[in-house]
């Protein structure tokens, strides 16, 4: 029976000590592959941290919608738009394997059923700690909150930064991705959708 490792900076996790041990591995290996010398000083434990580290970043590949929403959905009257704006993600791209990050701002309207807010930056942690697009995740979060809550209508936007893009290729500093999931009065509704989106500043 496999046996979950616990961390010692968070409740990530990978399913075997061999895992974590095999990572380690695959560090090394590479160290020694872009020129450096894995037994120098400096890089000796480096490989063990960034097998740690990795398990961290993509600590989402272990959570589940379940988990993470628990007993926070609460029954509520009433149908006004609720938005919780500006949670902050960090996740890595799946085409370079390079940290991406930025903001993500969630707009709903409630069917009787409300989530409790941290939630949201839980659902959102969820999906960016793993190997993403910003456009799948817009997507995930809002198909997320669709299935959790059944709201009449959600609207998901964010602002990411991708070092892709400015550490290599087009070394452009400044530039931003903007990307949007709308669901439901959000997609049909034009006011809503302006009214979502004026409480953004956009």
């Amino acid at each position: 029976m496999s046996k979950r490792v616990h961390l010692e900076d968070s409740d990530v996790i990978f399913e075997t000590t061999s895992d974590l041990e095999a990572m380690s591995d695959l560090a090394q290996r590479w160290i020694g592959l872009i020129g450096e010398d894995p037994q120098r000083e400096g890089l000796v434990d480096t490989p063990a941290r960034v097998a740690r580290a990795w398990a961290y970043l993509t600590r989402g590949y272990q959570q589940t919608l379940e988990e993470v929403v628990g007993q926070a959905i609460f029954t509520a009257d009433g149908s006004e738009m609720v938005v919780v704006k500006d949670i902050e993600f960090y996740s890595m791209c799946e085409h370079h394997m390079l940290p991406f990050f930025g903001r993500v701002h969630i707009g709903y309207i409630p069917r009787k059923k409300i989530l409790g807010l941290s939630k949201f930056a839980r659902i959102v942690d969820m999906y960016a700690r793993r190997l993403q697009l910003q456009e799948r995740l817009a997507t995930q979060i809002a198909d997320a909150i669709v299935e959790v809550l059944d709201p009449l209508g959600v609207g998901v936007v964010i602002e990411g930064t991708h070092l892709c893009m400015m550490m290599r290729g087009v070394e452009k500093q400044q530039s931003q991705t903007v990307t949007s999931a709308m669901r439901g009065s959000f997609r049909k509704d034009q006011r809503t959708r302006s009214e979502f989106l004026s409480l953004l500043g956009e």
